[in-house]
């Protein structure tokens, strides 16, 4: 089956999709055909992009990639795992089929799981489903991986530390997002599956007016080249200007980070549109412009405390719209 990108527009709806719905159970569930089945549901939220993107210093002074992510909640990947108990363990399957890192993940996961519960490792059934647009830098793989972990560690009846659900998304994917973190922001390396700096709090609650840039073009996020690591002076200010605004819960402050690691990504994934962003976040009172550095889904940032708030947001999306840049849901409080 070939997963084809929704709108952005689709995403605030997460509506099942029934060619996503996991596989079902066998015709016949008597008891002892039952007993061999067991069922695990999870999910994972998605994300709109990065507020900061960059190389940092980790605690042993060691230059390392990492990011910042805005969270989008109430939308993301739901999965459900059937294991069949006393099957080979490689016996996977996955629908759509081609969700070959939830795949990988869930292989992972049942051998994980296996090793701490001293079951055997097993096959069974991953089935999918959610309306995270693939490509343009919503985290839509990593969603997909972690919520089929979640599953395989719910039909094993155990929950695995954000830790391992993190080490298992690399391992899947090679570059994961940290979807898997609950609760505060955090500074993440995401080729290497571990918090470079826990800020002790959700990023400040912000309104986020979404568009996509370069026609929702999917973005191979591998491919892209690294931050170079002469640039770790400039990252870390903005690492401490982050740290700031989380503990004061300062949205200009978080809008001027983000807007300035958007222009630094120019390097790396330009952004044609990026000058008009910015010149129509400073005609309708933005805190800044937000983007994702390894995708084309972009967006305004506002202070929900700024008046004349929903003027504003209709004022910024017909000039969005009028530039040629599609205007999906606003996020926030």
């Amino acid at each position: 089956m070939t997963r084809t990108p929704p709108t952005l527009g689709q995403v605030v709806r997460d509506e099942p999709d029934v060619a996503h719905e996991p596989a079902p159970l066998p015709a016949d569930l008597s008891p002892q055909v039952a007993e061999r089945w067991q069922v695990g549901a999870g999910h994972a939220p998605c994300h709109h992009g990065e507020i900061l993107q960059g190389v940092f210093l980790d605690a042993d002074g060691r230059p390392c990639r990492g990011l910042v992510t805005l969270p989008v909640p109430g939308t993301g990947t739901t999965a459900t795992f059937v294991r069949r108990l006393g099957s080979p363990a490689g016996h996977l399957t996955v629908r759509p089929a081609d969700r070959r890192k939830a795949r990988r993940a869930a292989a992972l996961a049942v051998a994980e799981c296996a090793r701490l519960t001293g079951e055997r490792a097993c096959g069974g059934r991953l089935g999918l489903r959610g309306q995270v647009p693939v490509g343009i830098g919503m985290g839509s793989s990593t969603s997909d991986v972690i919520a089929a972990v979640r599953a395989v560690a719910a039909s094993f009846g155990v929950r695995l530390p954000a830790e391992t659900v993190a080490r298992i998304a690399v391992r899947a994917e090679r570059a994961s997002d940290p979807l898997m973190l609950d609760g505060s922001a955090a500074l993440f390396a995401s080729r290497e599956a571990r918090v470079l700096e826990d800020f002790g709090r959700p990023l400040p609650a912000a309104v986020v007016l979404s568009c996509t840039t370069g026609a929702g073009r999917p973005v191979d996020t591998l491919t892209l080249p690294a931050p170079s690591a002469r640039e770790v002076p400039a990252y870390e200010e903005l690492r401490a200007a982050v740290r700031q605004a989380v503990a004061t819960a300062d949205v200009g402050l978080l809008g001027r980070v983000s807007s300035e690691s958007a222009r630094r990504n120019q390097s790396l994934l330009p952004k044609p549109e990026l000058e008009f962003l910015e010149r129509v976040a400073a005609r309708t009172g933005a805190a800044g412009v937000q983007v994702a550095h390894t995708g084309n889904v972009a967006g305004l940032l506002f202070d929900p405390a700024t008046p004349d708030l929903s003027e504003r947001l209709r004022h910024a999306a017909r000039r969005l719209s009028a530039g040629g840049l599609p205007v999906g849901r606003t996020i926030g409080p």
